[in-house]
């Protein structure tokens, strides 16, 4: 009788393991089906394309294909020796529903010079075998590129100029928070900041600044920029030299006519640019000694362009001197005035004026004796008749 139960109990615990084998199997291949259809979505680096010694961030984001069935992860983590892991791991198990998702972000800082690396992502599950996932990051240190398009041949003290700066981004990825600054020494800048904002890649942008120099000194023209969070800028020098502008406005004063009525005199001549830019609002005056006086105490020309003249007229009353200045002014593009003298001869002029007034006389003397010759041969007619 105890034989009997003794083996009875035994048959019934074989039969109980042979129960919980098969379930335990059934349980563990269905496991295996539902981890294999977890897989990473996506990835994304920031910043997308690293300077060496930048830090940032990677997400990856891990999808669940299962539509019925939720997956437990135990561990997930970042490994690379070139793109460092800064933060933690994610230790603490977690469900990831059917059809669901869920993000990993890392801190990282990569340590390596110019290159592509292929950072692990791994991911264990609790029924299952770990999931491994490489994916492509670049680490490249090629700056923001600064050219200045456009200058005046020459810097003249005291004038404003504009010049024409470019930014270009020939990274593979856009930059943040981009600005332009203009520092140095012996001159006026506007703007001395310039906002350009995000650049995207292979993108570039213009900025044009006005410098009124004081001395011969250098701009420096630098660029702060960001690479995700990473600070980073790029300065070019741009040497500011006092100078003849060979392409700037020349207008000169021509064909020069004085006359005199009054004790007011009446200048006349024109102005002709020989430049090779706009002169704007072209005025001609007198300076003293002379005293404009109506109707032409001053002459505007207005815009003269390259070979272009126009005529003027300006009254002045003034002593029997010799010369008067006559004074002309114009502005340039960049709204600076420049003006020059002239020194015109007034005396002898005047003279010629009044001895060609005196040179007349003998003409009305004739005019008068014909007169009285004509008339009085016709009072003669009229008589004999």
């Amino acid at each position: 009788m105890k034989k009997i139960l003794v083996y009875s109990t035994i048959v019934l615990c074989l039969l109980l393991i042979a129960v919980i084998g098969v379930a335990t199997a059934y349980q563990t291949d269905d496991s295996l089906t539902a981890a294999g259809k977890i897989y990473v979505s996506n990835v994304t680096y920031d910043p997308r394309v690293f300077f060496t010694d930048d830090i940032g961030t990677v997400t990856f984001e891990v999808a669940n294909g299962n539509t019925d069935q939720g997956v437990v992860v135990n561990h997930a983590t970042f490994s690379d020796k070139n793109i460092r892991l800064t933060s933690g791991s994610y230790d603490s198990s977690s469900n990831i529903g059917p059809s669901k998702s869920r993000t990993y972000t890392f801190s990282v800082v990569a340590d390596a010079g110019e290159g592509t690396y292929y950072p692990t992502f791994s991911l264990s599950f609790r029924d299952a075998e770990s999931l491994f996932h490489r994916d492509m990051v670049q680490v490249d240190n090629t700056p923001l590129v600064v050219t200045v398009l456009s200058k005046p041949d020459a810097f003249t003290q005291g004038r404003k100029k504009t010049i024409t700066v470019q930014v270009a981004n020939p990274r593979k990825n856009d930059v943040k928070n981009v600005i332009l600054e203009v520092t140095g020494a012996g001159f006026d800048v506007t703007p001395s900041d310039t906002f350009i904002g995000s650049l995207a890649s292979g993108a570039k942008t213009t900025a044009d600044i006005a410098v009124t120099p004081y001395q011969p000194t250098t701009l420096d023209l630098t660029v702060n920029y960001d690479n995700g969070d990473n600070p980073h800028k790029v300065t070019t020098e741009l040497p500011i030299v006092f100078g003849l502008d060979k392409k700037e406005a020349e207008p000169i004063i021509s064909n020069i006519q004085v006359e005199s009525s009054g004790g007011v005199y009446h200048i006349t001549g024109d102005v002709t640019n020989a430049g090779l830019e706009n002169a704007y609002s072209v005025v001609v005056t007198s300076l003293l000694p002379a005293v404009p006086e109506d109707p032409y105490k001053s002459y505007v020309v207005g815009v003269l362009k390259p070979d272009d003249f126009g005529s003027f007229e300006v009254t002045f009353s003034a002593d029997n001197g010799a010369t008067v200045p006559v004074q002309l002014s114009y502005k340039d593009a960049d709204g600076n005035v420049i003006t020059s003298q002239q020194d015109v001869k007034i005396s002898s002029n005047a003279a010629s004026s009044q001895k060609s007034d005196l040179s007349l006389l003998p003409i009305i003397a004739v005019i008068i004796i014909v007169g009285a010759f004509v008339g009085g041969w016709f009072l003669y007619l009229r008589k004999k008749k």
